[in-house]
């Protein structure tokens, strides 16, 4: 098969893709070459929200047929290569064009919208359920176990997987401290952390002025960090103590803190699960509050 011709400005993501093609065409099955051919004639803002089943009906083949092909080119499957396309599209791409772009793509029908959408989670969470082994989970979670407190920050709609991880760990007796201010605020907020505490962060993609200053503050009095991020984990691997991958798409179907909340429910289940007493006792007063507030 002939080389593809890309040029300067094309997505490495997709040079990527087509460097792969043409290195496994002769092995590669009628299928897969079908499978292939739509891949290379997408383009990376079609490829984002294209489904297995769309893509099967294009190459005029099925949804295994596209998984199996994926496989064959080295990817764990069509999440993988979203993910790898998604990074640069999220950064170069203004906000109002991908949500003209998501418009066009979804149209007005319910039943497409709703199928569009639990498509593109099913895929997030299948990616995110490989991304984190159990030994990153351990140090997780005995970084929160051994913590006096956790603070919690959130970089913008990833607060309200900062929230829920806050909520849940304080619902389980852990003490937990929500940072929700930002900014010149963010400093007396912070100005508490000290040696014995931790601080996680939940940061998919952008290091802002706040959250260098929080790794800085970190640093200073000795607190332990854990980042819950989708493109960070390299870029700040020296600078935290542990990490934790919480992968999501730019397209805007479903919501950035889709991961992060469902990372957060294994912490604090396997937390539960390393101070069960503690957790059952803390469950108790909770509800014996709640009857007195009359709920």
């Amino acid at each position: 098969m002939e080389p593809f011709v890309t040029s300067d400005t094309e997505h490495r993501a997709l040079t990527k893709l087509r460097d792969r093609i043409t290195e496994r065409w002769n092995e590669l099955s009628k299928s897969e070459r079908s499978v292939c051919r739509v891949l290379t004639a997408m383009s990376t803002e079609r490829l984002l929200y294209a489904s297995a089943a769309e893509l099967g009906v294009q190459s005029g083949t099925s949804n295994a047929s596209v998984v199996r092909t994926l496989q064959s080119l080295g990817y764990s499957g069509l999440s993988e290569l979203k993910h790898e396309v998604a990074a640069p599209f999220s950064s170069s791409v203004a906000p109002d064009v991908r949500l003209r772009q998501r418009l066009e793509h979804v149209g007005q029908d319910l039943h497409q919208i709703q199928r569009e959408i639990w498509a593109e989670a099913e895929e997030l969470v299948q990616l995110g359920s490989r991304e984190n082994d159990d030994e990153r989970y351990s140090a997780a979670v005995n970084l929160i176990v051994h913590a006096d407190t956790v603070f919690c920050y959130g970089l913008g709609a990833s607060g309200i997987a900062s929230d829920h991880l806050a909520l849940r760990l304080r619902r389980i007796g852990v003490s937990t401290r929500r940072l929700t201010a930002d900014g010149f605020r963010l400093a007396d907020e912070i100005m508490s952390l000290g040696s014995r505490d931790l601080l996680v962060i939940f940061a998919p993609g952008r290091v802002t002025r706040d959250i260098e200053a929080l790794l800085d503050q970190a640093q200073l009095v000795g607190a332990s960090t854990l980042l819950v991020t989708d493109e960070l984990r390299e870029r700040l691997a020296g600078r935290v103590t542990a990490s934790l991958t919480a992968p999501h798409t730019p397209t805007g179907l479903t919501a950035e803190g889709l991961t992060g909340i469902l990372v957060s429910d294994v912490l604090v289940q396997a937390v539960s699960a390393v101070g069960p007493d503690t957790a059952l006792r803390s469950s108790q007063i909770l509800n014996d509050l709640r009857v007195r507030l009359g709920y």
